[in-house]
């Protein structure tokens, strides 16, 4: 029986998109629903495998229907990609250890609300900050607090920009994210 993997995302999709791309070919792991709660997101415009579900939401609906078909769904994991909506404490208490976070920053540094994106990469830039890089963690009542899973540095040098420090993140996010949620699924 194949593993589920469901991926909440606020902004692009694009890891979402390449998670979906990496495990297209695995017989053993698939993603099964895209839930976004940005119905502007240029992730609808993708042409995905039909088997692929994927929902818009408003954020009062979090709590209840979205939390309700996930139990019906039963996933093994829960994975956010740029989802910028705090999760609620019923999700953390009922998918124990199943939800997972992608931070584009070395956490504990420049995490919590408000603490996303080009924010962050602006501020390694204003701090003069010689490294950067991602943490993926499992999701706790606290925004960027849970239990780091993983780590993977990259050096800021005098010549980069916000821009290029996003670049280079999402150059790490594309690489380790899949990699990372197929290593806990095969230990599960």
């Amino acid at each position: 029986m194949k593993k589920k993997i469901v991926i909440f995302i606020s902004g692009t999709g694009s890891n979402a998109i390449n998670i979906i791309n990496y495990f297209s070919e695995t017989e053993n792991l698939t993603v099964t629903h895209v839930y976004s709660n940005n119905k502007n997101s240029p992730f609808f415009e993708h042409k995905l495998n039909s088997n692929i579900k994927v929902s818009y939401f408003q954020n009062n609906d979090l709590k209840t229907e979205v939390f309700d078909e996930l139990k019906l769904i039963k996933p093994d994991l829960i994975v956010l990609a740029g989802f910028l909506k705090k999760i609620p404490l019923i999700y953390i208490d009922y998918f124990k250890k199943m939800i997972i976070n992608i931070h584009p920053a070395l956490l504990p540094s420049y995490g919590g609300k408000g603490m996303y994106g080009s924010i962050i990469h602006n501020k390694v830039i204003e701090n003069n900050e010689k490294e950067t890089g991602i943490t993926i963690h499992y999701v706790s009542e606290q925004y960027d607090s849970g239990q780091i899973i993983f780590q993977r540095k990259i050096s800021v040098g005098d010549n980069d920009t916000a821009k290029t420090i996003e670049e280079k993140v999402h150059k790490l996010e594309h690489e380790y994210y899949p990699k990372i949620i197929e290593s806990i699924l095969k230990n599960k």
